[in-house]
């Protein structure tokens, strides 16, 4: 069973940011719909400060995004939060905030695939950045790693395949001994079981597509930091790149937030559930999740994190048409690549890999990755089991 949230975290969930006095005293906050707002005069247009939570065009902030961006902020023990259209759009901003032509960036191996891309396709062969990667299991793989122009490290943990763990006070205190800036991927966690700003991190990032929006309904990400100089830079450079959330979309995720903690207890406890089934069938050969003791980075998960969500991987034991047996067998399990939602979801990952993938992260095309959302345990293990019967 995972803690609690602590008291502060469900005020944050729940009613930080949000003055029911300002809009005819209703408990859910209106959606701004407005792209601009107007003033009564000259001066009052140009005292505009959105620094201060005041508004004058819908690139530049809103009202609804603002009352998000409070409780996020307030969630991960940030100074400010900003949010961005998408993950992808939070992590893009997060690099140009802090890197050059020419910088160097450690990243973990087993980092989110569109994010390799944008290393590799975009802004090395753009901007001459180069990249080291890293498995990351130990501080001694980034310390060698290191070197006068790394500027970033980039980070996820757990990361959302074979779930690995990065030591996260111990990379950031090297990180900081050397002027370099820390970023880590929080979204399987949530601030709810993990705050890494707290370990020394410098920005956290989540995709809140997933589990802080929680009902597959919305695209979004959003960057959070201590360092309140950077924080306003980022909205500064969001201004400029327009990558902005909708206030639509940051409506949703405040109404994904509300129910954040109890979901996230649910997916872990049903995911519990589900790996210790897995871990015991003949047809598995490996169950990759945190939560299990039989991971070989158990205890240092525990010292992180307060719990676990619904995501996991397994290693089927067969062939590659057993793989495709299993998954197009499962019912309540849907196809799909992404996760954090109500539903449950399983991708076979690594089939279409290709020998250079597989040889770059030391894995074979069987291994099938389990979203376990909130249809209940027993309802899961039945699906899984006949569907591991077919083989």
């Amino acid at each position: 069973m995972a803690e609690r949230a602590d008291r502060d975290d469900l005020l944050a969930m729940t009613h930080v940011g949000e003055d029911p006095h300002k809009y005819m005293k209703a408990v859910t906050p209106p959606v701004f719909m407005t792209s601009l707002h107007v003033f009564d005069t000259v001066k009052d247009y140009f005292s505009v400060d959105i620094f201060k939570d005041e508004y004058y065009y819908g690139r530049a902030s809103n009202p609804t995004v603002t009352i998000l961006e409070k409780k996020l902020a307030a969630l991960e023990h940030g100074s400010r939060a900003v949010v961005f259209s998408a993950g992808m759009a939070a992590c893009a901003a997060a690099i140009l905030a802090v890197c050059k032509a020419g910088s160097h960036i450690i990243c973990i191996r087993e980092s989110y695939g569109p994010v390799q891309h944008l290393l590799d396709e975009f802004l090395c062969k753009k901007y001459e950045i180069t990249v080291t990667y890293v498995e990351g299991k130990t501080v001694k793989e980034f310390e060698d790693a290191i070197r006068p122009e790394t500027d970033m490290i980039i980070l996820e943990s757990p990361s959302t395949l074979v779930f690995n763990v990065v030591d996260l006070e111990g990379v950031a205190k090297l990180a900081k001994k050397h002027g370099i800036i820390t970023y880590i991927d929080n979204t399987y966690s949530t601030p709810i079981f993990q705050k890494p700003l707290d370990m020394g991190i410098d920005i956290v990032m989540h995709t809140m597509t997933k589990y802080i929006g929680g009902h597959s309904d919305l695209i979004g990400g959003v960057l959070i930091s201590k360092d309140e100089e950077f924080m306003r830079k980022v909205m500064v450079q969001r201004d400029w790149f327009g990558g902005v959330l909708g206030p639509m979309e940051a409506w949703l995720a405040i109404r994904g937030l509300r129910t954040l903690d109890v979901r996230m207890q649910r997916h872990y406890e049903t995911a519990m559930e589900v790996a210790k089934f897995l871990e015991g069938h003949p047809k598995i050969k490996r169950v990759f999740y945190t939560g299990l003791p039989s991971h070989p980075q158990y205890e240092l998960a525990r010292k992180q994190q307060k719990g676990e969500c619904g995501l996991m991987s397994v290693e089927i034991d067969g062939s590659l048409e057993d793989i495709e047996t299993f998954v197009d067998n499962l019912k309540l399990f849907e196809k799909g690549a992404s996760w954090g939602g109500f539903e449950s979801l399983a991708i076979a990952y690594t089939y279409n890999w290709s020998d250079e993938e597989l040889a770059f992260h030391g894995l074979t095309r069987n291994i099938v990755r389990l979203h376990c959302g909130l249809e209940g345990a027993e309802n899961l293990i039945d699906d899984l089991k006949q569907a591991l019967d077919k083989i």
